[in-house]
């Protein structure tokens, strides 16, 4: 497993992570459990999860029971700001609910710190610089060990940047958008900023839901078990001519080259610039074994250039 540092940060992380939010939820505990200690066991150390994930809570309980002495060996992130209420109550990013949801999290982890934790959303409604004051304080009483965010806007980015240099507190050191194959967005702005702040890019939906493992087929239903089949709104979000187009260019470049969709998906994200760690789920032990293999391809400049004549047009 390659280990590589967060950013600029000197926290080290696996370069393939685990996305939790199936556990509680798609996975019931014993099958998280198994899940959970094969990826310890291949060598990942990063595992992402969210306090709003399986049902608000549930993911960071099932790691909370799991985990035991296991706890001590791995990167344990997780995030806040997303609604833990139905009645508005409990979001955000003010000082008050901050330091109220990272002890929520640290009772379901069972855990005394959280290596990294994370803003999940921008909160408008509160000035960035009391939401560093209130994480860097976490810090200083080791409730928390460094700081990203997710879903930010990259003039956002700067502005926490230069915020926490203004204030001489710490800065995030990640940031978590979506990244993939054929979401290439965040190469725009977003990107650029985290290269410019030395964010690590932690990238989410690595697979487009499924789209880049090759089970979809052009024109045929999405097989019954599939996320698409139960999820019609990812399907109709990702399942598009344009991408399927993409997919479809893209399955003969791996063919000709003796590789999977899987290992393209994963190494090309492995080698663009800031990602420390690809995060992606799974439901299965197989999964996280398919997962862990598939970042050891090694891809020339000629082949990336035509995988952006692909993705790119």
């Amino acid at each position: 497993m390659q280990i590589r540092n967060l950013g600029g940060s000197g926290l080290r992380v696996s370069a393939v992570g685990i996305g939790c939010n199936n556990f509680g939820q798609r996975t019931d505990l014993e099958t998280s459990r198994k899940v959970i200690h094969k990826a310890i066991d291949l060598g990942v150390t990063l595992f992402d999860t969210a306090d709003i994930y399986a049902g608000m809570g549930g993911s960071e309980t099932v790691l909370g029971t799991v985990l035991g002495t296991r706890r001590k060996d791995i990167v344990l992130a997780t995030k806040f700001s997303k609604p833990m209420a139905t009645d508005g109550t409990k979001q955000g990013a003010s000082r008050r609910y901050i330091m109220a949801a990272v002890e929520a999290s640290l009772t379901r982890l069972k855990t005394d710190w959280i290596d990294l934790y994370q803003q999940h959303d921008y909160d408008p409604l509160t000035p960035i610089d009391e939401t560093l004051r209130a994480l860097d304080d976490l810090i200083r009483q080791g409730k928390v060990r460094y700081i990203g965010n997710s879903n930010f806007p990259a003039w956002r980015i700067a502005e926490a940047e230069f915020t926490a240099r203004e204030l001489g507190a710490n800065r995030f050191v990640s940031c978590q958008d979506e990244y993939s194959l054929v979401v290439r967005d965040i190469e725009k702005e977003l990107l650029p900023a985290a290269q410019q702040y030395n964010l690590g890019l932690l990238p989410f939906f690595p697979l487009a839901s499924g789209l880049l493992t090759g089970k979809y087929q052009r024109g045929a239903a999405a097989p019954a078990d599939t996320r698409f089949a139960k999820a019609p709104a990812l399907r109709d979000r990702y399942q598009t001519p344009r991408n399927e187009d993409i997919v479809e260019r893209l399955t003969a470049f791996c063919v000709a080259r003796g590789h999977s969709m899987l290992e393209l998906s994963f190494s090309w994200l492995a080698s663009r610039p800031q990602v420390s760690s690809v995060i992606a789920g799974a439901t299965r032990v197989e999964q996280v074994e398919q997962n862990v293999a598939a970042i050891g391809w090694t891809l020339s400049a000629e082949e990336l250039a035509e995988i952006d004549k692909i993705t790119l047009g």
